[in-house]
């Protein structure tokens, strides 16, 4: 590589960069807005003797998910983990709530 070829590839990489940094932030700050209504939700399952999980809601998010990911070009499985992921977490704050 020539040295301005080096450089281009070095400016190409550090905007790449910026906007992996961007949106990584978007995700935390996305997942701590969606968290805080997943305790509202625990909350009043508890407050009305709910179970922590809804097998059929969930059942119907993954394949919402798996969908979106398709028309985003994303990896269904993987968005499919990221949700099963999400969900025990969720279960697992509603069980903390009816404790």
């Amino acid at each position: 590589m020539t040295d301005d070829t080096t450089q281009r590839a070095a400016a190409l990489l550090k905007e790449h960069r910026a906007s992996i940094d961007r949106l990584d932030a978007i995700l935390v700050y996305t997942l701590g807005e969606r968290f805080k209504h997943t305790q509202a939700v625990g909350k009043l399952k508890a407050e009305h003797d709910l179970p922590p999980s809804d097998p059929t809601r969930e059942a119907a998010q993954i394949e919402r998910l798996e969908d979106l990911a398709r028309r985003a070009d994303l990896d269904p499985e993987f968005a499919k983990k990221f949700l099963n992921f999400i969900i025990a977490e969720v279960i697992q704050h509603h069980k903390k709530h009816q404790s």
